[in-house]
C-alpha cells in the first residue's frame, strides 16, 4: 500500500512538473514588413525552429509578417520598449539612431553582394551589431538585403543623367535622401506599403529596391523600367529587444545568438533563389531592365560621403570595409 501511494505521489509530482514546464513556455513576437514566404520571413521562422529545439520548447517565436505589427519606423520603437521581442528590419531607419549603421548604408560601400556578406559576417559585422545595445536593442545577425536599384514608371534609365528631375521614394534615411539628391533627382521618404499607390497615382515616379521586393510588392505592375545600377547593398538586421534579452539566462542568450547566426546561411540560400526567380518573373511580365555604367553614379556620391562620414571612427570603418578582400 505504501509503495502504491509512493508511486502515485511520484506520478503526481511528475505531472505537476510537466504542467509547470508547459506553462513556463515563453512566446516571443517577431515583426517583418515583408510577405509570408519572403527569405527574411522564412529565415526568422527557421531561427524560431532552432530556438524551440535548442531550449526544449521553453521559447517559441511567432513571426508576424506583412507589417502586421506596423511599418518599420513604428516597429523600431516597439522593439526598443519591449512591446515587440524580435524584429527583422532594414538598416536605413536605424541611421539616425546608431551612427555605425550609416556606413553599411553608404552607396557603393560594397563592391558586390559577396563582399558585403564577407564583411557583415566577420569581425566588422560583429562590431556594428554591438553598437545596437546602448539603444535598447540587441543586434543578433545580418541578413542579405540584396542590391538595390532604381525603377520607375516613365522611361528606361541608361545613365546617371537620366535620373535628373525624377521623384523617387526612399526609406526614411538622410543618406538615401542625399544619395538621390546627388543624382539630380528628388527623394520622397514614405512607408514601404505606400509605394505602389504612390507610383500609380503619380505622387512619385518610382522607387529603389532589389528584384524580390520589386516583384513581391507588385511594384513591377506600375513601374516597368528597372535600372540595374546597384547603388546600395544594404544588409538587413535581425534584432531583439534588450528588455526581452535581459530576461534570458546567459546560457539562453548564447543559444539565441548562435541560432541567429545559423539562420543566416538559410536566408542566403533562399535569397539567391528568390532573386533569380523574381528577375525571371518581372522580365516575363514585360519590365525593361537596363544596365547603366556605374562609374558616374559612384563619382556623384563623393558629397554624400563627405557629409555623412565625418567622425574618425566611421572613416576608419569605411577604410576597413573597403580594404576587406
Amino acid at each position: 500500500m505504501f509503495q502504491m501511494t509512493r508511486l502515485a505521489a511520484t506520478a503526481m509530482m511528475a505531472a505537476a512538473m510537466m504542467i509547470g514546464s508547459a506553462s513556463a513556455q515563453t512566446v516571443l513576437r517577431s515583426s517583418d514588413t515583408h510577405p509570408d514566404g519572403y527569405p527574411t520571413v522564412e529565415a526568422v521562422k527557421y531561427f524560431g525552429e532552432l530556438i524551440k529545439e535548442r531550449t526544449g520548447g521553453r521559447y517559441v517565436v511567432e513571426v508576424y509578417h506583412s507589417a502586421q505589427l506596423g511599418q518599420e519606423a513604428d516597429t523600431i520603437e516597439q522593439v526598443r520598449t519591449g512591446v515587440i521581442d524580435l524584429n527583422r528590419i532594414s538598416m536605413g531607419p536605424f541611421n539616425g539612431l546608431i551612427p555605425e549603421t550609416t556606413v553599411p548604408s553608404l552607396p557603393y560601400i560594397f563592391r558586390s553582394v559577396e563582399h558585403a556578406r564577407k564583411v557583415m559576417t566577420g569581425p566588422i559585422g560583429d562590431e556594428i551589431l554591438a553598437a545596437f545595445e546602448p539603444h535598447g536593442v540587441i543586434g543578433l545577425a545580418f541578413y542579405d538585403g540584396g542590391a538595390r536599384s532604381f525603377y520607375n514608371s516613365k522611361k528606361p534609365i541608361n545613365s546617371a543623367a537620366d535620373l535628373e528631375g525624377m521623384k523617387f521614394r526612399v526609406m526614411q534615411s538622410d543618406i538615401f535622401v542625399d544619395m538621390v539628391g546627388a543624382l539630380g533627382a528628388a527623394a520622397t521618404p514614405m512607408p514601404y506599403g505606400e509605394v505602389y499607390s504612390g507610383i500609380e497615382t503619380g505622387v512619385i515616379d518610382g522607387a529603389e529596391n532589389n528584384f524580390p521586393s520589386y516583384d513581391t510588392a507588385k511594384h513591377a505592375e506600375v513601374a516597368k523600367y528597372y535600372s540595374l545600377d546597384e547603388h546600395l547593398i544594404v544588409p538587413e538586421v535581425f534584432v531583439m529587444s534588450k528588455a526581452s534579452w535581459d530576461k534570458l539566462s546567459p546560457e539562453d542568450q548564447a543559444i539565441f545568438r548562435q541560432a541567429a547566426k545559423d539562420s543566416v546561411a538559410r536566408q542566403w540560400e533562399l535569397w539567391d533563389a528568390q532573386v533569380e526567380k523574381s528577375r525571371a518573373i518581372v522580365e516575363a511580365s514585360g519590365s525593361t531592365i537596363t544596365t547603366p555604367d556605374k562609374q558616374p553614379f559612384i563619382d556623384a556620391m563623393k558629397p554624400v560621403y563627405n557629409k555623412h562620414v565625418t567622425d574618425p571612427r566611421l572613416k576608419d570603418l569605411v577604410a576597413r570595409i573597403q580594404a576587406t578582400e
